[in-house]
């Protein structure tokens, strides 16, 4: 017999409300996996890592399900209340969609991104940090980076950071030094776009706080960075704003090579 799974607790997120309803209106109209998947155009395993919380669905398949259904726009609103409330379950996500990403883009303000980050630079980092198991959240930093790198050129990587990004000594002389030093080599690699936005530019909006967007095979995904924790955006009119921002960001600036110029002066003063 074939193993019956339990369905996902509704009061544990929005996205498992949203998991759980799929599961329970597809069996209370008598539909198998299969015949779910052949109305929203998906295969049956789709459909069951949905209904599992493995995979979220998109506007265009919640659509597909509320005419199929009678629900009128149900799920629909279901999917928007999921992306608008909070997620205890973010953090995961983003490391699933930046494992399926063929690019990312990244702006920070404060710190270096922690895919550029040294060891010495994250431990610095970890350390500051409110976390209480340490050499937990070191792990974890640590092993997302090498999986980060581990693409390879597959990866295609924009970065803008501040200048202040470079004037903050984190973890010491020594340890920015050799941060700069493997910010200037990450920079040769042809699949790496770093690029600083100096003092001199002014104001900008990159002071709202840093952000990342995702380029999946198929869509965007973003999240947007907050001192308490950040937002995991979905929502193609948002994501395409947040796109905005970080052109706008990219505006102010430098280029490639009048960055690596910048970091370079950094450097002196740090030897």
């Amino acid at each position: 017999m074939p193993i019956v799974r339990d369905p996902l607790d509704p009061k544990i997120s929005m996205w498992h409300f949203l998991a759980f309803c799929m599961r329970f209106f597809r069996e209370k109209m008598g539909l198998s996996l299969t015949q779910c998947g052949e109305i929203i155009g998906v295969a049956r395993s789709t459909v069951s890592n949905m209904e599992a919380g493995r995979r979220r669905p998109q506007d265009d398949q919640m659509r597909l399900l509320d005419r199929a259904y009678g629900t009128g726009v149900f799920f629909q609103v279901l999917l928007w209340f999921a992306r608008m409330a909070h997620d205890p379950d973010w953090g995961r996500q983003i490391d699933k969609y930046e494992e399926e990403a063929v690019s990312v883009k990244t702006y920070h303000g404060q710190v270096v991104p922690l895919a550029l980050q040294t060891d010495d630079y994250t431990w610095a980092c970890v350390r500051a940090s409110k976390f209480k198991d340490l050499d937990a959240t070191m792990t974890r930093r640590t092993d997302k980076k090498k999986a980060y790198w581990d693409k390879g050129d597959s990866l295609l990587t924009w970065t803008v950071i501040d200048e202040a990004v470079l004037a903050r000594p984190v973890g010491g002389t020594e340890v920015m030094r050799k941060q700069l030093e493997h910010l200037l080599e990450l920079a040769k690699l042809p699949h790496v776009s770093l690029r600083v936005v100096p003092f001199s530019s002014g104001e900008h909006m990159g002071v709202d706080g840093s952000m990342q967007i995702f380029g999946l095979e198929d869509r965007d995904v973003a999240y947007s960075g907050a001192l308490n924790g950040g937002r995991l955006i979905e929502t193609p009119g948002e994501v395409r704003e947040l796109s905005i921002t970080f052109d706008r960001i990219g505006v102010k600036a430098a280029s490639e090579e009048a960055s690596r110029e910048i970091i370079e002066q950094y450097l002196e003063r740090y030897t």
